[in-house]
This record gives C-alpha cells, structure tokens and sequence, in this order.
C-alpha cells in the first residue's frame, strides 16, 4: 500500500481549497494500492484555511495563530488510519507544513523554501516509511522496482 497526499491525486484539500493532480504521478499510481490521506484535514483544519508554515517547531497561520496541535493530532489520525493497511511507501507533498519530506517554507510567508521535514512525514520517517515526493518521482519509480 502507497500513502498518497489526498491533493496529490486532485482532491481538493489544499489550504486554497485546490487539489494538485498530476497526470505523470497518476500514471506511476495506476493500478496500485493507494492510501489518499490529508492530515491537515484530519486535524480538524477547514478548507480552504489559512496558510502555515513552521517557524521555531511550531506551525503558525500567516494570521499568526498556532495550529501545531491540529497539525499533530492529524499526524497522529494519519497514523492511526495507515495501521489498517500494510504500508511500504510514501509520495507526500514537498514544501507543506504537513507532508513536507526534504523541503518546508521557512515560516516568513514569503515563498522561501528551507530543508526541513513537515509534521507528518517526520512521524513516517521516524516509523521508518520511506517517504519521497511529487519532486524525487525517479527516486521514488526506482523505490516501487
């Protein structure tokens, strides 16, 4: 079973309310045992919802209220609802504050990026789920052979 992030595959989940379907990933997917998941959404956030970044560990709203416990307790959802399926892989969404697995924005909402992991890739990697993103797709083709 393959996680997805849910707005890799078009739903609409994203903070703007967009999904981010691409037809190169669907190709790689067809066919496969694919577990969407959202974990912002899983944590209570509504969509659309204002933008967050992670600043100093903590995810903050470009309106400056901290969602680090929605970002967690979806984490922890996320988890809960992968430990029905057996799992082998992710393919998260680069750059979110959720699902980020190399890069994150650097929490100035100013579309700079750093190296950094979002809340629930790090739970996957610290689980030992290899995580790849819709950025590292040959790493990831080379992972599924």
């Amino acid at each position: 079973m393959i996680v997805v992030s849910s707005c890799l595959l078009g739903i609409p989940c994203r903070y703007d309310g967009t999904g981010f379907r691409r037809p190169d990933i669907m190709e790689i997917l067809e066919g496969r045992d694919v577990l969407p998941l959202c974990p912002e959404q899983l944590g209570g956030l509504s969509t659309p919802r204002t933008p967050c970044e992670i600043v100093n560990g903590m995810v903050v709203g470009k309106d400056g209220i901290d969602h680090t416990g929605s970002f967690r307790r979806g984490a922890a959802l996320a988890l809960e609802e992968m430990s029905n399926f057996d799992v082998s892989v992710a393919l998260l969404k680069e750059k979110s504050p959720s699902c980020g697995s190399c890069l994150i924005y650097d929490g100035s909402f100013s579309g700079r990026v750093i190296k950094g992991t979002g809340v629930f890739a790090s739970s996957l990697i610290d689980m030992g789920v290899p995580v790849f993103s819709e950025e590292d797709l040959e790493g990831f083709i080379s992972f599924l052979m």
